[in-house]
């Protein structure tokens, strides 16, 4: 039915938004498209969008279903900054968009095959200017750093569902984003154990 309300929620989206808006903040350029990764239920977009209205904002998602549920955040929120939700497979060498001025992927890398990782930061480096930011967030690996108890079992978990998802090594993904002119520019500890990571395109 056309009124059918096809929204989805995430409780980890509305506990960890907050802290994810006071990571954007100081990195997100002043106007320009922000594109998202990985949106899912869209939560975070609409949050975003509402906080920051000075910027466009360009969710994605391969999934059917995260899209429907993105457009009807989208309209019952009433934002005119938020684009239709595209398809995008961050594995793809071919997205449906040619430029953005800062990128988003939140919780995506642990729960999604290394390929899709390969293909974010490529795409990253293919699209952001020189200077803009690509933000990430979750939980990683770190040298020399045990993982804490909890993110352990979270990493069991992920491998018991799909052994090709997991928790990956910070390092690994700096060493993969410099190859596509992406520079490590900063890490902060954010609550239950994630991080937000800041790239900048070179």
């Amino acid at each position: 039915m056309a009124n059918e309300d096809t929204r989805l929620s995430s409780p980890a989206a509305l506990r960890n938004r907050g802290p994810i808006a006071e990571l954007l903040r100081p990195v997100l350029p002043e106007s320009g498209t922000v594109l998202e990764l990985a949106s899912g239920s869209g939560e975070h977009v609409i949050h975003f969008a509402g906080l920051f209205e000075n910027l466009v904002w360009q969710p994605s998602d391969p999934s059917p279903e995260a899209r429907a549920s993105i457009e009807h955040w989208v309209k019952a929120d009433g934002l005119n900054n938020v684009l239709p939700p595209l398809d995008i497979d961050a594995s793809s060498h071919s997205w449906p968009v040619e430029r953005a001025d800062a990128m988003i992927a939140i919780n995506m890398i642990h729960i999604s095959p290394w390929p899709a990782t390969q293909g974010l930061l490529a795409g990253a480096g293919r699209l952001l200017p020189s200077g803009a930011p690509l933000i990430l967030y979750g939980p990683y690996q770190r040298e020399g750093r045990p993982l804490v108890a909890s993110n352990v079992e979270f990493d069991t978990s992920l491998r018991a569902r799909n052994p090709d998802w997991g928790i990956r090594l910070l390092e690994d993904v700096a060493n993969l984003a410099e190859q596509s002119g992406l520079s490590l520019t900063s890490v902060t500890e954010l609550p239950a154990n994630n991080l937000g990571v800041v790239f900048t395109r070179q």
